[in-house]
This record gives structure tokens, C-alpha cells and sequence, in this order.
């Protein structure tokens, strides 16, 4: 095990080299790409309720396309995780108004609880993706624990620029794969 999570690290660490290489207007125009994918892929378009992350420690900063979607008719809900890894689901409104001063996390008392079975779609974060829907993400593991919680009917979807893509990603056996990754170059189904 140890030896896979060396692996993970590692690649970790490439893809984070590959990125610092883009240029702020490569960023930008890949992640405008994604973003255009994203509002017309059908799955994502037929959703009532799409559960999203807002961390800056990953590739694509989701606040732009979570605030196009707060003007649509969906409800969005984002992720909070306590010390202790447990996780809950909230309503957000407003990304100004409805996060913790400081944080990336829904505050309670404006936000309304979402059960888990409501989720149509989650859009899941990531560090490095390969074609069979393997994914690293920061480490911590919070998201490995929070897919097996969402309905089976539920799209699992990756948000990733094209350099995230790799041949394999080193996977173990608590490892979650996600559905859909949606990339600045191409759409790519789980094989």
C-alpha cells in the first residue's frame, strides 16, 4: 500500500508541474471550455440537483460555473466535512453570502440540509483522471467516502484539463472511479 501511495504522490506532483507551466490566459480559456461542456452535456442539463466543490486547491475553480448555475432552475449543493471526516450536504443560494467567513463551506445557518439521495449529478474534484474513470485527488480522502453515499442513478462527473489526463492513475482498493470526465479538449465515458 505504501508503495501506491508513494505512486499517487508522485503523480501528484507531476500534474501540478505540468500546470504551473499554463499561462493564466491557458487557464482561463481551458477552464471557459470546460465550463461550456459542462452547461451542455445532457446529463448535466436534465439535473435538478448538482452537488459541486469550491476548493482552490484543485485545477478548476468551480465559482464561475457555480454561479451561471445558481440562475438556472437547479438547486446546487455543496459538500461540508467536519474533523472527523463526516459529511453532510447544503443548499447554497449565494457563493457571497452562504460560506463560512474564510472557508469553502456552507454555513448552516443560511444553508438548507440536502439529502444525499437528492443529488442528480456530482461533480467530483481531482488531481489526475485516466480513461477508466481513476482518479487522485488531494489525499485526504473525503471524496473517496462521500461517492459511495450518492444514489446509483447519480452521474459521477470530473471536471479536468486535458494535461490531468494520464495513461493510468495508481488506484487502491477504498479508490472511487467517477462516470464522466469532461475535459478543455474531449468528453471522456468510463470504459
Amino acid at each position: 500500500m505504501e508503495d501506491v501511495k508513494v505512486k499517487k504522490q508522485n503523480l501528484r506532483n507531476e500534474i501540478k508541474d505540468k500546470l504551473t507551466v499554463l499561462s493564466q490566459s491557458d487557464i482561463q480559456g481551458k477552464t471557459g471550455k470546460v465550463e461550456n461542456q459542462l452547461v451542455e452535456f445532457a446529463n448535466f442539463m436534465e439535473s435538478e440537483t448538482a452537488l459541486f466543490y469550491v476548493r482552490p486547491d484543485y485545477p478548476i475553480n468551480t465559482r464561475r460555473i457555480i454561479a451561471h448555475c445558481l440562475r438556472l432552475p437547479k438547486k446546487i449543493v455543496l459538500p461540508a466535512f467536519d474533523r472527523e471526516r463526516h459529511i453532510t450536504l447544503w443548499k447554497i443560494s449565494s457563493l457571497d453570502k452562504d460560506l463560512l467567513p474564510d472557508t469553502f463551506s456552507p454555513n448552516p445557518d443560511r444553508c438548507k440540509p440536502v439529502a444525499f439521495s437528492e443529488i442528480d449529478i456530482a461533480i467530483i474534484p481531482g488531481i489526475a483522471f485516466d480513461e477508466k474513470g481513476g482518479r487522485t485527488g488531494a489525499g485526504r480522502g473525503l471524496y473517496d467516502r462521500m461517492m459511495p453515499k450518492l444514489p446509483n442513478t447519480a452521474r459521477k462527473v470530473a471536471l479536468a484539463f486535458s494535461e490531468q489526463i494520464v495513461p493510468q492513475v495508481p488506484m487502491e482498493p477504498h479508490d472511487k472511479y467517477v462516470d464522466i470526465i469532461i475535459t478543455d479538449r474531449r468528453i471522456i465515458y468510463k470504459i
